[in-house]
């Protein structure tokens, strides 16, 4: 086997009330977010008592991940490390590197391309390295994933289920992370989830489709993607539409932003305004979603060139590239 183990890598979240604030100051460390945006974000993860349920749907998938690898003959153990909080990066690297791991596949749960969604992550990882001093373990991140037969195929069938609550005229809305405009210019970003929600838009048979976006974080001064879900969903309306489906196309799991920013604020709109949303599921640890990672470990194995991303891929003018994968 090419490699020695898979290190699962995603984002992180605060799993108590007293985590929040600290979790917070670390994704945003370097950031220019005011503090007031921080302690509103805050309040999002406070509604749900400051737990974030990213990090019980990773340990889902990376159950699914061992079981699914054991059933296909694949022995390679699993590592898991977040950018912002426990289990952090660096400690995994430690363990794999005590474990005697030298060379593995990074999957990150990050669908499409962009600096926060891919080279960041390359980023900590450089990092993470250099600050354990360990200089002798290779890692390759696979590719992104979002055009995938397996990954799309999963959306579909996640749209229809969505279509049986609601007209099957209802517009569809795709969303994802906003960021800012100078980043997506820089990333095949928005590229990627045109492509992929007009795959996923036309192979459902629903062609009244946009795509927008949702999360944003940053400074009213500084542009970012729009439109946002909630002006989209008003306009919506106010075209006389009464139904909708939502589809959180740029995220893998039904974590914070999903929870609040869609199940809470969005559908909270819609009640105001007399629509009927349907949201529909993310990939989560569907079968197809875990078996399309092992193909790609496999795949990565006998092409390893293409786990590679390009030296000015998603660049960043705000930070010093860190080793990069």
């Amino acid at each position: 086997m090419h490699y020695d183990a898979l290190f699962f890598v995603s984002f992180g979240g605060p799993e108590r009330h007293e985590d929040v604030i600290p979790f917070l100051e670390n994704v945003l460390r370097g950031k220019n977010v005011p503090r007031e945006r921080m302690l509103e974000v805050a309040e999002h993860y406070y509604h749900f008592d400051g737990k974030s349920p990213i990090n019980d749907q990773n340990r889902e998938l990376i159950a699914s991940l061992r079981a699914h690898f054991v059933a296909n003959g694949l022995a390679l153990p699993v590592y898991w490390g977040n950018r912002n909080w426990q289990p952090f990066i660096a400690d995994a690297l430690q363990q794999m590197h005590a474990d005697g791991v030298r060379r593995a596949a990074v999957f990150v749960t990050s669908a499409f391309g962009s600096f926060s969604g891919c080279r960041q992550y390359r980023e900590d990882i450089g990092r993470a390295l250099e600050a354990t001093g360990i200089t002798d373990l290779v890692l390759e991140k696979l590719p992104h994933f979002c055009l995938t037969s397996q990954f799309v195929d999963v959306m579909i069938e996640r749209v229809r289920a969505a279509y049986t609550q609601v007209s099957e005229a209802a517009p569809l809305a795709f969303t994802a992370h906003s960021i800012p405009i100078s980043m997506a210019d820089s990333s095949p970003y928005v590229d990627q989830l045109k492509q992929c929600c007009q795959t996923v838009a036309d192979a459902s048979g629903h062609p009244n489709w946009k795509l927008v976006y949702q999360s944003r974080s940053g400074p009213a001064t500084q542009p970012w993607l729009e439109p946002d879900i909630l002006a989209h969903l008003r306009s919506l309306y106010a075209e006389g539409a009464r139904d909708v489906v939502v589809c959180p196309i740029g995220f893998c799991s039904d974590h914070m932003e999903v929870l609040y920013d869609l199940d809470t604020e969005a559908a909270q709109l819609c009640r105001e305004l007399g629509m009927k949303m349907a949201r529909t599921g993310t990939a989560g640890s569907h079968p197809l979603f875990v078996d399309m990672i092992r193909r790609q470990i496999l795949e990565g194995a006998s092409t390893p060139i293409m786990t590679r991303c390009s030296g000015d891929c998603c660049p960043t003018p705000q930070r010093p590239m860190a080793r990069p994968l």
